[in-house]
């Protein structure tokens, strides 16, 4: 890649300026929502470091994240960069998490990377499972297995009284509902949880052994499924890939599984969690769902806003030397566009850090970047909001003095970069 433009010296002598904020610092670690709210403070677009620590520039108000989401001139892949013909930056993140090289495709080529026009061609060949009616569809059928989850519930405690949702209720409906919508089979539920968590936890001398073994897995379910097709999206990748002339091709195929069961059910499990523990520490607003069910769709959303798990975006490159927010952006140049900061940015909300579900008003378009924005917004969204709003109100429905075990003391959360999610989250059910 260019030498980006925020290595360069003012001098302009080619000496490295003193480097940013590396998304490793523990502080943005262990509290993003106020490391990252000093960054918007500090300037709408401010250097740091990438993960592996390659520069990148964090945009961090909400404005100039959503333009910068619908603006064509920045690529989620790095070679679509006009006259760019060098290494793969991303190929620093593969190597720390031990991927094998010949698998690195599998991860680096899935639609969240894609540009036009393969991004398009991607994103009309999974629309018509992620239809609005079809999602809608869904809604007792994710209510029936919360329910059975939370009936299962007191047998799940421990001597001590307490129950982890997140490892009983959370991580069993997302995965169970995403399974069903891509078409893998019950029992290879556990499976995908275990390979998941490998990925998610950047813990490369597990995800060295169990990558290649999920690989392995997709391209049997495939030819499987491909001797007795189904009404499920599988199978109508499998259609697209035989009756259009490999138009998807295998690779794209096994791309597009992993990627739809591991993001599809991460983000919903950590919603749950959290939503669950930002409503339990906010009686206020729990005692207003409580008293008006009707708002737990803009409770979602302000979850969604407040505690959602994804706190960046996929970076993006820019094609061309170009201006970002007052900030010279140079061809090639990576930039990180942090949801969480632009989800609290006071330019755009009145009392931001308030948590308060009736923010999001009746046909009021959405109002946060939880779930991204521009042709990249997230194709499960619709998904995700029908889980959240079915867990949290069955939750309640069948346990209405749910309680945090351990109230008043820090939460097990993962110190991952760009992510909240919780290890676990202890309850008392107190039916």
């Amino acid at each position: 890649m260019p030498r980006t433009s925020h290595d360069a010296s003012p001098t302009g002598e080619g000496a490295v300026c003193p480097v940013g904020r590396h998304m490793m610092d523990p502080d943005l670690l262990r509290d993003p929502f106020a490391g990252y709210g000093r960054l918007r403070e500090q300037g709408p677009v401010v250097d740091g470091r990438f993960v592996d620590g390659t520069p990148v520039w964090f945009v961090t108000r909400y404005d100039d994240v959503r333009a910068a989401l619908r603006d064509p001139r920045f690529v989620n892949t790095p070679s679509n960069v006009p006259g760019e013909g060098g290494a793969d930056p991303r190929e620093g993140m593969m190597e720390l998490l031990n991927v094998p090289e010949h698998l690195r495709s599998y991860l680096l080529g899935s639609i969240l990377d894609s540009d036009p026009p393969d991004h398009p061609r991607l994103r009309r060949l999974v629309t018509r499972a992620f239809t609005a009616r079809r999602i809608l569809d869904l809604r007792p059928e994710i209510e029936r297995i919360a329910d059975r989850l939370l009936v299962e519930l007191p047998h799940r405690q421990d001597e001590d009284g307490t129950v982890d949702l997140l490892e009983h209720f959370a991580y069993p409906l997302s995965i169970t509902v995403i399974c069903e919508l891509v078409g893998i089979p019950a029992d290879a539920l556990d499976r995908w949880r275990e390979w998941g968590g490998d990925l998610v936890s950047m813990r490369p001398e597990r995800l060295r052994h169990s990558f290649p073994v999920m690989i392995d897995y997709c391209h049997k379910l495939i030819e499987q499924r491909r001797e007795a097709l189904q009404d499920d999206l599988l199978s109508e990748l499998i259609r697209a890939h035989d009756d259009d002339g490999g138009r998807l091709s295998d690779t794209e195929m096994v791309t597009m599984i992993i990627t739809l069961v591991l993001a599809g059910h991460e983000t919903s499990a950590h919603l749950i969690g959290n939503g669950t523990a930002a409503l339990l520490t906010h009686p206020d607003q729990l005692a207003l769902l409580r008293k008006d069910p009707v708002l737990m769709p803009h409770a979602v959303h302000e979850l969604m806003r407040w505690c959602g798990s994804v706190h960046v975006a996929r970076l993006r490159y820019a094609t061309e030397d170009l201006e970002l927010a007052g900030t010279p952006i140079a061809r090639g140049d990576a930039v990180q566009l942090v949801l969480v900061s632009a989800n609290f940015d006071p330019r755009h909300y009145t009392d931001p850090d308030r948590l308060d579900i009736t923010r999001q008003h009746d046909g009021q378009a959405e109002n946060h970047v939880g779930f991204g924005y521009g042709i990249h917004y997230c194709l499960g969204a619709t998904l995700a909001r029908q889980e959240g709003e079915a867990a949290l109100a069955k939750l309640l429905e069948h346990y209405p003095d749910v309680a945090l075990a351990d109230a008043g003391t820090e939460p097990d959360r993962a110190l991952l970069p760009g992510s909240w999610r919780l290890n676990s989250l202890r309850l008392r059910l107190r039916p």
